[in-house]
């Protein structure tokens, strides 16, 4: 019940926005995508809501609770399929650099089914990600 409830969110705030805005996105809704965020620490947080994770880049997260209760951990390599984005609105604190806020769903690993929120830093097109078979 309250993972379709969540899904019919998610889709919702997909809906309403502007062809324009989705176009502008650098990546585009139905993508497959891979997770991984920096060398340091690969793992992947998948926020339940866009604005937290856009909180989240932006430093304005105030404590561990917050992150505990309102993320699932990704393991690097973990595979999703865009279902929106909202271009730009990841500002990070101690960058000039602005990304999207991609919702995904996860199409792989533990948490598969699951729909979440990323930045575009951490969801890479899976057609790049991939290296080529030898």
């Amino acid at each position: 019940m309250v993972r379709s409830v969540v899904a019919a969110l998610l889709a919702a705030v997909c809906v309403s926005a502007s062809p324009v805005d989705a176009s502008s996105c650098a990546l585009s809704t139905g993508a497959a995508v891979v997770l991984r965020s920096s060398d340091f620490d690969p793992d992947v947080l998948v926020w339940d809501s866009r604005q937290r994770e856009i909180d989240y880049v932006s430093g304005n997260i105030k404590n561990t609770a917050e992150v505990l209760t309102h993320t699932v951990l990704s393991k690097s390599g973990t595979h999703a399929i865009v279902v929106g984005c909202d271009p730009s609105s990841s500002k990070p604190r101690y960058s000039s650099a602005v990304q999207d806020t991609v919702g995904i769903k996860l199409t792989s690993g533990p948490n598969r089914g699951r729909y979440g929120w990323v930045s575009s830093g951490d969801a890479h097109s899976a057609v790049t990600a991939q290296s080529p078979i030898q």
